[in-house]
């Protein structure tokens, strides 16, 4: 787990993380297009693109008119997001300035390490120049004492507008203090380091395990190889629902998957053909079964710990999966001797949601939701088994190495694994 555990440790937000991703692209081979450039893709070639310093996506080629794979998966966390000029200051202390980004469990990001990541724009003698940003100090978020707040235990609910992170004593110039950009996008990000837990280490814990250890483990996995077009989307904005251009409501995967076609002289007829031929894993972590309370799940369709990736299931859409998508997935999983397990929420419960249903808004493509279950998700530190994680590698491994042909109601699977 040493390498998802580096990453986790640097990836403060989606900005560190494309960067990371960026370089551990570049070490194995891939060649990094730029949006802006005409493409030239060779027929065995890997290559990825950057979208806004927060959105990645890797591909590798092969034949176009016999469909994409491809595996979606969001960088974003929920974080507390820097107004602009965002110190507060008065001859005691200076705090932040900072709403939600995300739907936060915010009583946890109290009176833990909190660091400013993300990204600023600086002017240098003329042009405008975007840089990645982690300050080498850290802030926090005070928690008022119990005996100024005896109900706290009582129930906590955080007034996101009075309780702010508190930078330093005193007045602080903040802009000189980071560099004075133009401009930033900053957040105050969890910066507790991640750890194994549980009596025999088979448990992490880590800030941000929702999503990047998706994002981690559909790039490791398809720098290790495939076969035939394979897309590894890693988008941003999915905490405050994916509608930006990075996020995946705008057109990078469509654009990025309709430029390979081109690459290859595919017209809109055989593009569209291609669509009908191709499998999306939308990957996004699942709630896993919290042993303190087991009257929030469903009485039987759990995700447990410790017992495989499960496949998410709703009769409302909230997640793509239907019979077809399913199947494929398990017989993937099995060629792989990867476990899985099915998930479904309460019936009387509101379903959460993942960036698969807006994706296939841009691309209509056969796609399955499926994830690592998880304990303590939007919390600041959240927490996944190591064996979950290992059959996530392996069936993903697998998928790569799939050839996936689908005509109507037929899908033929072959692996080859060598």
């Amino acid at each position: 787990m040493n390498g998802l555990m580096q990453f986790l440790s640097a990836a403060y937000t989606a900005y560190q993380a494309v960067d990371i991703a960026r370089g551990m692209l570049l070490s194995n081979g891939f060649c990094e297009l730029h949006e802006g450039d005409a493409w030239q893709l060779m027929p065995d070639g890997k290559y990825f693109v950057v979208r806004g310093g927060s959105a990645l996506i890797a591909f590798t080629m092969g034949d176009a008119a016999q469909g994409f794979k491809i595996v979606a998966s969001h960088t974003d966390s929920p974080a507390l997001k820097l107004k602009e000029d965002p110190a507060l200051s008065d001859e005691h202390y200076t705090r932040l300035n900072a709403e939600p980004y995300g739907g936060g469990l915010w009583y946890t990001f109290f009176d833990r390490p909190l660091r400013l990541a993300g990204r600023v724009v600086r002017e240098r003698e003329g042009p405008l120049l975007s840089e990645n940003f982690v300050s080498g100090f850290c802030v926090t978020l005070p928690s008022l004492a119990i005996h100024l707040n005896r109900g706290a235990n009582e129930g906590f609910a955080p007034q996101m507008q009075k309780d702010l992170p508190v930078l330093s004593l005193g007045k602080t110039d903040f802009s000189a203090l980071i560099g004075a950009p133009l401009t930033y996008d900053l957040f105050a990000a969890c910066a507790q380091p991640p750890y194994l837990w549980g009596a025999e280490n088979e448990l992490i814990a880590s800030p941000r395990l929702d999503n990047l250890a998706s994002v981690y483990a559909s790039l490791t996995t398809l720098m290790g190889g495939s076969e035939g077009v394979c897309v590894a989307a890693c988008l941003d904005s999915e905490e405050v629902g994916s509608r930006t251009r990075q996020g995946a409501g705008g057109d990078f995967l469509s654009a990025v998957l309709r430029r390979i076609a081109l690459a290859q002289n595919m017209g809109e007829e055989e593009l569209l053909r291609a669509y009908a031929k191709s499998f999306c894993i939308s990957l996004d972590n699942a709630q896993g079964f919290h042993p303190n309370h087991g009257e929030k799940f469903d009485p039987k369709e759990r995700a447990m710990l410790g017992k495989g990736v499960a496949i998410k299931g709703h009769a409302g859409g909230a997640y793509t999966t239907d019979a077809l998508s399913s199947a494929v997935i398990k017989r993937v999983f099995a060629n792989a001797n990867a476990p899985l397990q099915v998930f479904y929420n309460r019936s009387d419960a509101r379903s959460g949601s993942t960036l698969g249903a807006i994706s296939l808004g841009q691309v209509c493509i056969l796609t399955a939701d499926i994830g690592l279950p998880q304990l303590a998700m939007h919390s600041a530190v959240e927490s996944i088994a190591c064996a979950d994680y290992r059959a996530l590698e392996a069936g993903l491994a697998c998928f790569w190495k799939s050839s996936i042909r689908i005509e109507n109601n037929r899908i033929d699977i072959e692996t080859n694994m060598e």
